[in-house]
């Protein structure tokens, strides 16, 4: 940040302070720990200064806002003009319990909507499934056929709000139901926002729910890229999700690095498919974990934006300046939620959420603070609502832009961050890309070894978590309302499919998923056939099983 006469100046006043200052203070008054580290266990230093950003370059490394390399944002005047979407991620029960949630989250200041699917639909199996019993509606909301997707949103103007739906393998059939419910609507299909996740890959990696193998699920992935490039512009085809691999237990740089790895792969995947990158990558977003350390969260993101816009500009010859923006969503992190004391998690949200903001996110889910124990309840996540609010209205994070940029910290660790990534990418590189890797189990080897470092930290008192392993209540007393799904939810639900399959064609239904199947044994794109399947309302089981006839279920490497 200097010249270097003006470095070799502050490094002779360090060293000065050093001896004189700092280390006879010590010696009084000891630091309060050995060593201070972040949530990922990065050593912190005592004091950061110029020398920490020896090459600090401002319009290299900085910039301005929504001009390249977008470190500072890709708005020019970020919360200024408009705030974040705020989003509560909601589902549980049936349709119509889920639409209750949604409509009142509205009436509270919501600005878009966050769908929960239940796992059996996760998993692509109908509420009546051998595996789905005694799951249905538990942590989510129960989806079966277009029959649900209609409930779930009815009254819900489609063309006013953008949903979010965190679906991943059968993310092609619920997209094809949204579009299809709006358009019952009147809501043509080019009107329609919002995101489906998406993104198979963090799921080999982190989250565990997919079904079919790698390579099939690419072509899944590639075909709706290039429909929805055609047929549903505003809508974002994957959200490339870190949030997972840093709730399964990686550090932030995994997290950075590891998403940013399968977003490119996704950009690869478009491009197979003959898709000019400038058609589909604007519509590209990414979902990234908020977690405890405020600064390594913010860095976190700073790096995400300038590696994504290099590369995509650098490596993938990308000539729009939106192909080269970042725009993500950011969920506060479930994994640091405690059983424990659970009015704690308000603070711990909080925090998290201000991490979110500074570090320039374009929506934003705050978790409740019974979600160690349940589903939220309503006036829980009535407060989680609140804690955005009162950030965006109440705290001025919103009224400046980038307002940590010239930290020599957040500098410091925003640059090691991205080496940080650009050493994972060279690793993944020399296994052969990430499809290899994920064969292989490398990154489901590097997430375990951070969980595991974490976790021995917690149980040895190096990392402290308060409620749990210090300034701990002996005999707590859990007295804050849980919700609980009512198991007459599980015999609604079956019986509501039952009635659909006995109401619609069935031969229709045969003919469409016949067509679905040659589709998918050939190149054709498949979520035509997908979309003509919903509108005969086909169910997300019978939809997904002509590809597990084809092309069998994935079984994950052993690592050890």
């Amino acid at each position: 940040m200097g010249t270097d006469r003006k470095s070799d100046d502050i490094e002779k006043a360090y060293d000065r302070w050093e001896k004189e200052t700092l280390h006879p203070h010590q010696q009084k008054c000891a630091d309060r720990r050995k060593e201070f580290v972040t949530t990922s266990s990065r050593p912190v230093k005592v004091l950061y200064t110029p020398l920490d950003v020896p090459k600090f370059d401002y319009m290299k490394d900085l910039g301005f806002p929504s001009e390249y390399p977008f470190t500072r944002g890709v708005q020019p005047t970020m919360y200024r003009g408009q705030l974040w979407t705020m989003r509560q991620f909601a589902g549980m029960g049936t349709a119509e319990e889920s639409n209750e949630r949604f409509k009142f989250l509205l009436a509270n200041g919501q600005t878009g909507l966050s769908v929960a699917f239940h796992l059996p639909t996760i998993f692509a199996r109908e509420s009546d499934h051998p595996y789905a019993l005694g799951e249905v509606g538990k942590l989510g909301v129960a989806i079966d056929t277009l029959k649900d997707m209609e409930i779930l949103f009815s009254g819900i103007p489609l063309d006013k709000v953008t949903t979010s739906m965190t679906i991943n393998a059968p993310a092609s059939i619920l997209l094809a139901m949204y579009m299809v419910a709006a358009g019952k609507q009147g809501v043509s299909s080019d009107k329609i926002g919002g995101t489906i996740q998406n993104d198979i890959l963090k799921e080999y990696m982190a989250q565990k729910s997919w079904i079919l193998a790698p390579t099939p699920s690419l072509r899944i992935i590639g075909d709706i890229m290039e429909y929805s490039t055609k047929h549903i512009p505003r809508w974002n085809t994957i959200s490339i999700s870190g949030y997972h691999i840093r709730e399964a237990g990686s550090t932030a740089a995994q997290e950075l690095a590891f998403t940013l790895l399968n977003g490119m792969e996704y950009v690869k995947v478009g491009m197979k498919h003959g898709l000019d990158i400038d058609t589909f990558a604007p519509r590209l977003s990414f979902f990234f974990n908020a977690h405890n350390d405020i600064f390594e969260e913010v860095a976190k993101y700073r790096a995400a934006r300038r590696i994504w816009a290099r590369e995509m500009k650098e490596t993938f010859g990308a000539k729009n300046e939106r192909s080269l923006w970042m725009r993500f969503h950011t969920q506060t992190a479930g994994c640091s939620l405690t059983a424990q004391q659970p009015m704690l998690n308000v603070v711990r949200t909080a925090y998290q959420a201000l991490a979110a903001v500074l570090g320039g996110t374009q929506s934003l889910h705050t978790n409740s603070m019974d979600e160690a124990l349940c589903l939220p309840t309503e006036d829980a996540v009535r407060v989680a609502l609140r804690t955005q609010q009162v950030l965006a209205h109440e705290s001025g994070a919103a009224n400046t832009i980038d307002p940590l940029a010239g930290s020599y910290y957040v500098e410091s660790l925003t640059n090691t961050m991205e080496e940080e990534a650009y050493h994972y990418f060279e690793r993944v590189e020399a296994l052969g890309g990430v499809v290899d890797a994920i064969e292989k189990g490398f990154f489901q080897r590097e997430i375990a070894e951070a969980s595991y470092r974490y976790q021995k930290e917690v149980e040895s008192g190096d990392r402290i978590i308060v409620g749990v392993n210090e300034y701990v209540l002996e005999g707590e007393d859990l007295t804050i309302p849980v919700l609980r799904i009512d198991p007459k939810v599980e015999r609604k639900q079956i019986a509501r499919l039952h009635k659909t399959k006995r109401d619609r064609d069935n031969m229709k239904v045969q003919k469409a998923l016949d067509g679905l199947r040659k589709a998918s044994e050939g190149t054709e794109n498949v979520m035509p056939h997908i979309v003509n399947c919903v509108k005969e309302y086909a169910s997300v089981g019978e939809i997904f099983d002509v590809w597990r006839e084809l092309w069998g279920e994935w079984e994950e490497p052993k690592i050890f």
